[in-house]
């Protein structure tokens, strides 16, 4: 028995040899996403372009557009000198935001009880920039509502203190969104991965046309399911070390918890794929239908994971839907061993459910591939 899937793997590898670029691709693309991933989402965000028509021309409107400029976040424009120019720009998506500061702005600032007034327009259709500009802007204008305050006042800012509070940042110290972004796009990669090649297995027998001649060869189903899973396995893990590697190296995510277990539960987690992948190979009639079902499967399980949105904040029917996804699961252990440090008790809940829904999947897609070879 042994002999004999000796030889399938064989004849599997150099299957791969033969369209050497997928696995190429696969394994050298996977890191290469990461990387620019990683390289994109690590950066903070900066020279927004921000344009402001300044219709007092005063030495408190001119301390605030330095001020707006000291944040960073921005990159000043041509001023403006109507709202024609803002509205054209804006639409254009020249810029993405606009500061109006108005006529008496200064007057207002430096009268007891006044009321200084700022307008401020944000490019809505790019969301992200869009509230990083907001959260500049409000800094800057909080501090300068402080300073104001404190002036009316007449003391001394050393005495003036409020509320504050004392911030700790567990697991990600310095809010590294490569911390959160490259972990899930790894565990997402890794399905992917392991999906599409286990999904090629059968598929691509069938188009070839030499699925009939394998299933005459005197090899038994689960002989032939066992052959042509250890290499999918196999390059499944080696994906998984190289993005391991990448992630750790290029970008510092730390991996603080146990290796040993980090790579244990990959390999379950693979297996898991594993079944969904063959059951879609056997039930698709060419590659390129198994290509399309892996990223129809792919894309459910990613709406699932919590990467694009939390799923706490989703519909209470979602969150529970999330429970029999298994890349939800996976997505919790890669965060909880590699940030959190988080030990076997720790994700024993998301342990427990990879293993039933492995346990159940397993069970279908090997009923299902064996009955359709037999």
């Amino acid at each position: 028995m042994i002999r004999r899937i000796l030889a399938l793997v064989k004849k599997e590898f150099l299957h791969l040899k033969g369209d050497w670029w997928l696995p190429v691709f696969m394994l050298f693309g996977g890191a290469l996403e990461l990387l620019a991933i990683g390289w994109a989402t690590s950066r903070p965000i900066t020279n927004l372009p921000l344009m402001i028509w300044d219709m007092d021309r005063t030495a408190s409107s001119r301390n605030l557009v330095i001020s707006l400029e000291n944040t960073g976040v921005f990159a000043l424009t041509e001023p403006a000198e109507s709202m024609e120019t803002i509205e054209i720009l804006m639409d254009q998506g020249e810029i993405n935001a606009a500061v109006i500061i108005p006529h008496g702005f200064s007057s207002e600032v430096e009268k007891i009880g006044g009321h200084p007034v700022l307008q401020v327009i944000l490019n809505g259709a790019e969301s992200i920039p869009a509230r990083e500009a907001l959260r500049a802007v409000e800094g800057v204008v909080r501090s300068l509502d402080e300073k104001i305050t404190i002036d009316h006042l007449g003391i001394d800012p050393d005495l003036f203190k409020g509320f504050d509070f004392s911030l700790r940042v567990w697991f990600n110290e310095a809010l590294n969104e490569a911390y959160y972004t490259t972990p899930a796009e790894l565990a997402l990669m890794l399905e992917f991965t392991i999906l599409i090649f286990a999904a090629l297995t059968f598929s691509r027998e069938r188009e070839f046309g030499t699925l009939e001649q394998l299933l005459v060869m005197p090899f038994s189903s689960l002989e032939i399911i066992i052959g042509k899973s250890i290499p999918v396995i196999l390059v499944g893990l080696v994906d998984f070390t190289m993005m391991l590697g990448v992630v750790h190296f290029a970008f510092h995510v730390p991996v603080r918890g146990s290796v040993f277990l980090l790579f244990g539960l990959a390999f379950i987690y693979t297996l898991v794929e594993l079944g969904k992948g063959m059951a879609i190979s056997v039930f698709s009639k060419s590659q390129h239908q198994a290509f399309l079902l892996v990223f129809m499967v792919g894309m459910i399980d990613f709406l699932f994971t919590g990467y694009a949105a939390p799923v706490e904040s989703m519909p209470k029917i979602i969150q529970y839907l999330a429970y029999f996804v298994p890349a939800h699961h996976w997505l919790n252990i890669m965060r909880g061993i590699t940030l959190k440090g988080s030990g076997f008790l720790d994700i024993l809940p998301d342990i427990l459910f990879l293993l039933g829904l492995g346990g159940v999947i397993g069970y279908f897609s090997l009923r299902y591939i064996r009955k359709a070879l037999d």
